[in-house]
């Protein structure tokens, strides 16, 4: 079965984060990239990047609201 892949656009779109967090996720290693031997561009795993996805709103909804805490 062949990988699908998306861009860091879209990436960013589905786990909820900019584009350049994804690329400092990219350089300490946090999320892997593949480059396109085209145009040098990351390019995300569509699996892996669900499952960070899924991780990262747990994650979030973990947090406290700092808005409640300053009260």
């Amino acid at each position: 079965m062949k990988k699908a892949y998306v861009t860091i656009k879209s990436a960013a779109d589905i786990v909820g984060v900019s584009v350049e967090t994804l690329r400092n996720w990219d350089k300490s290693g946090k999320l892997a990239t593949r480059r396109d031997p085209r145009n040098n561009y990351r390019l995300y795993d569509i699996s892996r990047i669900q499952k960070l996805a899924t991780e990262h709103k747990i994650k979030l909804a973990k947090k406290p609201n700092r808005a409640k805490l300053k009260d």
